[in-house]
C-alpha cells in the first residue's frame, strides 16, 4: 500500500524553524541543549528572520527549507567551526544542528556561513 502526505504537513515542520529561528551560531563542537549553543560552544553568531528562510520542493523529494547565507558573520570566540544550529531565543530552544566543513575562526574576525537546506523527504 501506498504511503503519501500532503506538502502542507511538511512545511509546518519547516514553518516552525521559519517562524521561530531568531539566531544562527557557528559552533565548536554539537550542542545538545540551548546553553550549548548559545555560549558553551558559540564561536559566531547572527541575527536570522523568517525572510532568511525560504521553504519550497525538496531536491530528492519532499520539501525543504533553504537558509541564506550570511557573510562577515563576527567571531565572538577563536576555534574551530565544525556545526551550525538554530535557536529560539525568545524561547530558549536549540531547534536544529547541522555540521558543516571544520574551519578555523579567529578572534577579532569574522566567518562567512554559506546557504544550506532542511529536507523532509515524502514517505516511502
Amino acid at each position: 500500500m501506498a504511503k503519501t502526505v500532503h506538502d502542507d504537513v511538511l512545511d509546518g515542520a519547516l514553518n516552525i524553524l521559519k517562524n521561530n529561528a531568531t539566531r544562527m551560531v557557528a559552533c565548536s563542537a554539537q550542542p545538545t541543549t540551548y546553553t550549548e549553543g548559545n555560549a558553551t560552544y558559540a564561536l559566531a553568531d547572527v541575527t536570522v528572520a523568517s525572510g532568511d528562510f525560504t521553504v519550497a520542493n525538496g531536491t530528492t523529494s519532499g520539501r525543504k527549507v533553504t537558509v541564506a547565507a550570511k557573510t562577515a558573520v563576527t567571531v565572538d570566540t577563536s576555534g574551530t567551526v565544525t556545526h551550525v544550529c538554530l535557536l529560539d531565543v525568545t524561547n530558549s530552544k536549540l531547534l536544529y544542528v547541522t555540521t558543516t566543513t571544520s574551519q578555523a575562526v579567529v578572534n577579532p574576525g569574522t566567518v562567512d556561513i554559506g546557504s544550506w537546506a532542511i529536507e523532509i523527504a515524502d514517505p516511502t
